[in-house]
């Protein structure tokens, strides 16, 4: 348990950033999810929505740090291959 001030205060700050950073992760894997059931039952228009709201949420998270920006870009590029392959269908 932490001793001074300081420390004490910077337990409540982690505590505080880490559930709202899984709040942000956990918004993200879900919109992914909706994604992936629009890319599933073949609707490309409803599919280019979702991966809109997505990249949308990743910038936003990558932007506050929760979440690298590489490992976001990486996010977008992997969805956005899928997108792209039922839009060639």
């Amino acid at each position: 348990m932490a001793h001074s001030l300081q420390a004490k205060k910077r337990a409540r700050q982690n505590a505080k950033r880490r559930i709202i950073n899984r709040a942000r992760k956990s918004q993200i894997k879900t919109q992914i999810k909706h994604f992936e059931m629009a890319l599933s039952s073949g609707n490309a228009e409803a599919a280019g929505e979702q991966y809109k709201l997505i990249v949308k949420k990743l910038d936003k998270t990558a932007a506050t740090s929760t979440m690298h920006k590489k490992t976001a870009a990486r996010k977008k590029s992997r969805l956005a291959k899928k997108l792209n392959a039922l839009k060639a269908k």
